[in-house]
C-alpha cells in the first residue's frame, strides 16, 4: 500500500496504451505485427474476444505502394504511401450482418490508425453477405444503405452489446481490486478520479481509498479493460460519479457487492458459453476434412493439356 495521495490531478491520469511493431517515427510501411496488434483490439461484439485470439484473420498484405481509388485518397497516400488488405472469416456463413460489418469497420479504422497507412481494405469471406460487407466497409457507406432493408441501424446494437461487455468486465475488475485488499464499501463508493495508473508501477493501477490516504495498487489490465467499456457506455459521462454499477447501470452499496458481483459473472459465462460455441463452429470451418462450404469450392478442377492427352 502507497499513502499521501499526489494532488496534481494523478487520479485523473489515462490508461497506458501499447503501439507494439509500429515504426517509432511513423514513415515506414507498417510490419505485419503492427497490423496484427491492432487488430488483436478489434473484437467480435457478441463474444468480447479479439478477432485475432478467436483466429478470424486469414490473410494480412502490406502494400508499401499505396493504393489510392479517390482525390482525397490519392493525397492521403501521397503522404502515407502503404495500403494495407486484410481478409477475415467468421464461424458460420449466417453470422449476423450487423456482427460481421461492425467488426470489418472496427477493423479498417484500426489499421488506418497506424501513421504509415493510407488506406485499408477489408474482405470479409465466406459469408452469405459478404459481397455487401465488402462493399459497403470499403466505399465507406453506412450500414443502412448496404443494408436498405436491415430493420434500423448498427449503433443501437452496439452500445447493447457493448453494454453486455461492460457487465462481464466489471466482475474481472472488481475481482481484481478486491483481491487486492479494497474493501467492498470502498468499492462500491469508488470513482473514476480514484484510479492512478501514469505513477503507478509498470502493469499497475492504484487506488485512492480513505479519502485519498491510502493507495491499493492491483492488476491494471482488468481495470483498463474495464473502462474501456464503460467509457463506450457513456458509464462515465452521467452526473453519477460511482464507477462500478448494477447491469441497470445503478449504483449500489457495500453490502449488495455480493450479489452485482454474481449478475456480472453471470453475464461472462454468457459469453463464454457463446464464444465455445463459436471456437467449435470455427475449428469445424478450418478443419481439412471438412466438405465443401459452396458448390464453387467443391467444384472439380478442370484437367489439365497432359490429362486431356492421356484421357484421349
Amino acid at each position: 500500500m502507497s499513502s499521501d495521495r499526489p494532488r496534481s490531478g494523478a487520479g485523473e491520469s489515462a490508461p497506458p496504451t501499447a503501439d507494439a511493431g509500429a515504426d517509432v517515427d511513423g514513415t515506414g510501411p507498417p510490419t505485419t505485427a503492427a497490423v496484427r496488434d491492432r487488430l488483436d483490439r478489434v473484437t467480435d461484439p457478441e463474444l468480447d474476444t479479439s478477432i485475432v485470439e478467436l483466429e478470424y484473420v486469414e490473410e494480412i498484405r502490406i502494400d508499401p505502394a499505396g493504393g489510392a481509388d479517390g482525390a482525397d485518397d490519392a493525397d492521403r497516400a501521397a503522404d502515407a504511401g502503404t495500403e494495407v488488405f486484410v481478409a477475415f472469416t467468421l464461424p458460420t456463413a449466417w453470422c449476423s450482418p450487423a456482427f460481421a460489418w461492425m467488426m470489418a469497420t472496427d477493423a479498417r479504422e484500426a489499421v488506418e490508425s497506424l501513421p504509415s497507412v493510407a488506406r485499408a481494405r477489408i474482405e470479409l469471406r465466406d459469408h452469405m453477405h459478404e459481397r455487401e460487407i465488402t462493399r459497403g466497409v470499403n466505399e465507406r457507406l453506412p450500414f443502412e444503405e448496404a443494408f436498405p432493408d436491415a430493420d434500423g441501424g448498427v449503433e443501437a446494437v452496439r452500445l447493447e452489446l457493448d453494454r453486455k461487455a461492460r457487465t462481464a468486465r466489471q466482475h474481472d475488475a472488481t475481482g481484481a481490486l478486491l483481491e487486492a485488499g479494497v474493501t467492498r464499501d470502498q468499492l462500491a463508493g469508488l470513482t473514476r478520479a480514484d484510479l492512478e495508473f501514469a505513477d503507478a508501477p509498470e502493469g499497475r493501477v492504484r487506488v485512492w481509498v480513505r479519502d485519498g490516504a491510502v493507495g491499493v495498487e492491483a492488476d491494471a489490465e482488468p481495470v483498463e479493460r474495464y473502462l474501456e467499456k464503460a467509457e463506450a457506455t457513456g458509464l462515465l459521462d452521467d452526473d453519477r460519479p460511482e464507477l462500478f454499477r448494477t447491469p441497470e447501470e445503478e449504483p449500489f452499496d457495500g453490502d449488495e457487492v455480493a450479489l452485482v458481483r454474481k449478475r456480472t459473472r453471470l453475464a461472462g459465462v454468457n459469453m463464454g458459453g457463446q464464444g465455445t460455441v463459436c471456437d467449435a463452429l470455427n475449428d469445424a470451418r478450418h478443419a481439412e476434412d471438412r466438405p465443401p462450404l459452396s458448390a464453387r469450392e467443391g467444384a472439380p478442377v478442370p484437367p489439365g493439356d497432359d490429362e486431356r492427352a492421356d484421357a484421349d
